[in-house]
């Protein structure tokens, strides 16, 4: 892992890279906490799948940041996990 780190610290001293990252950022802390949770209550994707009556796979690309989730879809993900969907701008 230390490996990464000192991979990722060094590209970030790039200026662009740096601002590329800090845009792409709320993406992947929102795909990270998605995953966390379904770990968390030992789902897997079919099982989430099931919950959201969609298909496993849509569920391989949402964690992949190969699709973008409507606000309905993000509603009823909060929903399957107990949580309510907070957006906030900083």
């Amino acid at each position: 892992m230390s490996t990464y780190r000192n991979l990722k610290n060094r590209l970030l001293k790039n200026k662009n890279i740096r601002k590329e990252y800090e845009l792409l950022r709320p993406e992947y802390e929102m795909l990270n906490k998605i995953i966390s949770l379904r770990i968390k209550n030992n789902l897997t994707q079919q099982d989430l799948a099931n919950k959201l009556n969609t298909k496993q796979s849509a569920i391989s690309r949402l964690e992949r940041g190969m699709i973008n989730p409507t606000m309905t879809f993000l509603n009823k993900l909060a929903s399957v996990f107990g949580k309510k969907l907070v957006i906030k701008f900083r």
